[in-house]
């Protein structure tokens, strides 16, 4: 039992000073078999199991996520338990903004996935301790050793002799030869051992006096790398010291490797780096090339640290209790020596290894995160017909000619770089002019043959060829293409087309819809990070499937016309609801509101809330989507028409609120402030209803407001998001600007990537594709804005690095561009 005060004095110091716990403070602890929690960064581990009686221990998890993400404990609690509640992320972060203080997607998926690292070490632990008793090998010493075990790799390292199929280590032997007890009294009572006692002849063994002292020595040298005391104080003297990572050629590797593949890794043949200093890609490559069989890599850790170890585990933790004889002291040295070399040193060095590549693979998914989610919210480009193209030489160029709904109007295949480029071109015109809507713009694919195909379309413009079309053309990324042309979605959705046609209608639709043609295609195929095939697949594929449902979430997707794939990424709704959703509409004609949601198939409360306030009822697409009226909406006809519920009532009327991010849950909210600003319904996105909602708003704050609504502020700022944006409002019409080539087109507040030309005493210069350079003020250039590898830079951008900026002032006469630093790109 230990006291509250002395505990929480404990915690500070390990989360602001860094300081390890000591074993005497973790073993005060009570263990029990429920619940593992564990410090990652200061070392600390805790076991709490349940609460037993009598205890004062006051510790919970939502104090170790606090300490692990630097979260406030009473959001890692809400948290908890909004995940217990089967919340998803999405849903959370737009709907329970005050449980979790506003904290952004990325904020929660770090607790959530330390959260279930908690689970999964305590998982695994009792795990094992239930193996270990099966096998009869189970001690309470053990077991109280793996209960304060501080990650999987120390459980590992306890339970990897125990494991089945693996060798007597030699401190089991000498524990089967009964020299445990011996071993005890060396440092409890060593005036009473007299090994020459332990002598038996005829048993191996124990046949010498020598071999006796062996045995006794492997026993404590065991005991030596197992408690969790010495371990702690070993890693603080590491932490303390100048621990490096080393990779060089290896002889075998130069030999028999593929000169190509060897070549790759000339940066680290001689390679010497801190431990503390390494960048995560350099990390990846070293395993990379350690796994080719190219590299050998080691970590080599000080000399000093070895000679503070011994002298701390001689004179200190290790010391006999009582006066002990000069040889019952040199076992104890051998076994300190014996210990380090044979036990501590390998741990620790699979400590750094695992923890190296750990956080080399979070930052590797990170950066895959950051990608896949610029990539996908990418603004549309609405309204018109688009020709896709995807370039070729020998097979010519595939074409796919795209309605303003992305229908497909024709296909063909041109040879634009073989003879004949005149007879070609007159077809390609022929094409543009010859449906209904007059196609203009032209996307062409980055894959093969894309720069002499983008040089023919510019030739073609630059003569006018098309007046009186004026025609323009772009170049989009083709990333996964061709794969998803021959996928099962592709064949279904486009069962008569050519694979390669298919490839030229979804670089088309790239640029028409680049979320809902994206979603498609496995995250892996886009292109958008490094090293994918070198991090933990199981956690990359989460990562991906969780920012890609969180931006299909958050964009929203109407019911009546969104595809059955791009529905499946919705929070709240899988493959099996997605179809079940598509077989509904078709069967029974378009959603006219959300509440006829609950009579699909497998949609419980649960999913019904978590996916209703990202689902859109459009009432033009609903008008169009289906000449058949709305379907009747008793659970019986919709059981007969499709496998729908029973028993559920739902009214068929059109909601208006149904086509805004307003969730069902707050619509008694959004009628009361609508009465309250003398606004209705039918007013949604109008500019009087935006004028009475800013002017209500100026005379009385959102606090005040939410208070005479009866609600928080959090959601009042939703409804009035929600009934002030126009309809068909896109959140991704206010992220990223297109067809940026000049100083005019650039208005402040644009959001904008570049490259750094020159950085000066007073800022850095980007060039932003205008042919001016824009000016990022030292003023707007912030630690926090900066990579951490950067903040100990003299300069803190240079030249060639990629930036994200946001545009400040234009002043076109004097050809000036003031810039903000929102990141720099990695």
């Amino acid at each position: 039992k230990t006291d509250v005060s002395v505990l929480n004095e404990k915690f500070r110091a390990a989360e602001l000073n860094k300081q390890k716990i000591k074993n005497s403070f973790c073993s005060s602890i009570l263990f029990a078999c429920k619940e593992i929690f564990f410090f990652k960064e200061h070392k600390l581990s805790i076991s709490l199991m349940s609460y037993m009686k009598n205890t004062s221990c006051v510790c919970t998890v939502k104090h170790l996520l606090s300490a692990l993400t630097c979260v406030e404990k009473w959001v890692c609690a809400n948290i908890i338990l909004l995940l217990r509640e089967e919340n998803t992320v999405p849903f959370m972060v737009r709907y329970r903004k005050e449980m979790i203080n506003h904290l952004d997607a990325d904020a929660v998926r770090d607790v959530q996935i330390v959260y279930e690292e908690l689970c999964s070490l305590a998982k695994k632990t009792n795990s094992v301790i239930q193996t270990l008793k099966k096998d009869g090998v189970l001690t309470p010493e053990l077991e109280k050793t793996m209960r304060s075990c501080r990650s999987t790799d120390e459980l590992d390292h306890v339970y990897s002799p125990y494991k089945k199929g693996s060798k007597l280590t030699k401190a089991r032997r000498a524990k089967a030869l009964g020299l445990e007890a011996a071993a005890s009294a060396l440092i409890n009572a060593p005036q009473t051992l007299d090994l020459s006692t332990w002598v038996q002849p005829a048993t191996q063994g124990l046949s010498s006096l020598k071999e006796v002292t062996t045995g006794v020595e492997h026993i404590l040298a065991d005991m030596i790398a197992k408690d969790p005391e010495t371990l702690t104080y070993v890693k603080a003297l590491c932490e303390k010291s100048f621990v490096t990572i080393q990779s060089s050629v290896k002889k075998a590797g130069a030999e028999h490797g593929k000169p190509k593949d060897i070549e790759k890794f000339h940066l680290y043949f001689e390679f010497t780096c801190n431990i503390q200093r390494i960048q995560p890609h350099q990390t990846l490559a070293i395993n990379r090339g350690e796994s080719l069989k190219i590299l050998t890599v080691k970590v080599n850790i000080p000399d000093r640290v070895k000679s503070d170890f011994t002298w701390w585990c001689v004179n200190n933790r290790w010391r006999p209790k009582s006066m002990a004889k000069e040889e019952h002291k040199a076992i104890i040295m051998n076994a300190v020596d014996d210990s380090y070399k044979r036990l501590i040193l390998p741990f620790l060095t699979r400590s750094y290894r695992t923890k190296l590549t750990s956080a080399a693979e979070k930052e590797s998914i990170a950066m895959f995160v950051r990608n896949l989610r610029q990539r996908l919210l990418v603004c549309p480009v609405r309204g018109c017909v688009i020709m896709g193209v995807d370039p070729g030489f020998r097979h010519g160029c595939k074409l796919a000619i795209l309605s303003p709904t992305s229908q497909i109007i024709h296909t063909d295949v041109l040879y634009l770089h073989n003879a004949g480029q005149q007879r070609e071109a007159e077809k390609l015109r022929h094409l543009m002019t010859k449906y209904r809507y007059c196609c203009t713009k032209v996307v062409i694919g980055n894959g093969t043959a894309c720069r002499e195909t983008e040089t023919f379309f510019a030739d073609l413009i630059a003569r006018r060829f098309f007046h009186p079309l004026d025609v323009s053309y772009c170049i989009t990324n083709e990333a996964g293409a061709s794969i998803y042309s021959v996928s099962p979605e592709a064949v279904k959705e486009m069962p008569d087309l050519d694979p390669n046609l298919r490839s030229a209608v979804s670089i088309g639709r790239r640029v028409q819809d680049p979320l809902g043609e994206l979603v498609k295609i496995d995250p892996k195929h886009l292109g958008i990070g490094t090293y994918q095939h070198d991090v933990s697949a199981g956690a990359l594929k989460a990562a991906l499937e969780g920012v890609v449902q969180e931006c299909v979430s958050f964009v929203g997707v109407d019911i009546n016309i969104c595809s059955e794939i791009l529905m499946r990424h919705v929070a709240g709704l899988n493959a099996g609801r997605a179809r079940n959703i598509t077989e509904w509409r078709e069967q029974n004609g378009p959603f006219t509101n959300r509440e006829q949601l609950k009579l699909v198939k497998g949609m419980g409360p649960k999913s019904y809330q978590q996916c209703a306030g990202f689902i859109r009822i459009d009432p033009q697409t609903l008008v169009k989507s289906s000449p058949q009226p709305a379907a009747t909406v008793t659970g019986k006809a919709a059981t007969k028409k499709c496998k729908g519920k029973t028993g559920v009532k739902t009214a068929d009327s059109l909601n208006p609120l149904d086509q805004t991010c307003i969730h069902p849950e707050s619509y008694s909210v959004a009628q009361r402030f609508l009465s309250l600003v003398d606004g209705s319904v039918d007013q949604i996105g109008s500019a009087v209803l935006k004028h009475c909602v800013e002017s209500k708003i100026k005379t009385n704050s959102v606090e005040e407001l939410a208070r005479v609504v009866d609600s928080t502020p959090e959601t009042l700022k939703i409804i009035i998001d929600g009934l002030t944006q126009p309809p068909g409002f896109d959140i991704r019409q206010s992220k990223l600007q297109f067809s940026i080539v000049s100083i005019s087109d650039l208005q402040p507040g644009t959001v904008l990537t570049g490259r750094v030309d020159n950085t000066t005493l007073f800022g850095s210069f980007v060039d932003i594709g205008v042919g001016r350079s824009g000016l990022i003020h030292k003023s707007k250039i912030t630690l926090d804005k900066l990579p951490v590898s950067q903040r100990r830079r003299s300069l803190a951008l240079g030249p060639g690095e990629r930036v994200e900026v946001r545009v400040l002032n234009v002043d076109s006469q004097r050809g000036r561009i003031s810039l903000d630093l929102i990141r720099v790109l990695q």
